[in-house]
């Protein structure tokens, strides 16, 4: 596994940083309302967001007196491209399913 789908991998094993990254799909935040969303202590919304940043998966766009931060879109594509083999081994079974479910339904 390459070092950054690995690093990638590290930061999304965590429930709140994966938190992070829904609240920030939908547009990007700063630190003070990512804080408040998640219901953690400030310094614990940093310490997820500064692995995030390192990971690649956001980074920090200064607006005025606020740092905004968001996602950054390359290492999903690259953890979805690691994906895709795996993604059609899963499809081939579960279409498989479907057909033995159709089977079952189709006999009296």
């Amino acid at each position: 596994m390459a070092t950054a789908t690995q690093a990638t991998f590290t930061a999304l094993a965590d429930p709140h940083r994966r938190d992070v990254l829904a609240l920030l799909l939908e547009r990007s935040r700063p630190v003070a309302e990512l804080t408040e969303a998640l219901r953690l202590s400030q310094p614990g919304t940093s310490k997820h967001l500064r692995v995030l940043r390192e990971a690649g998966l956001v980074r920090v766009r200064p607006d005025g007196r606020q740092r905004l931060y968001e996602l950054a879109p390359q290492p999903m594509a690259a953890l979805d491209a690691w994906l895709e083999p795996y993604r059609r081994l899963w499809d081939a079974r579960l279409d498989a399913l479907e057909r033995h479910l159709d089977e079952r339904r189709e006999d009296p």
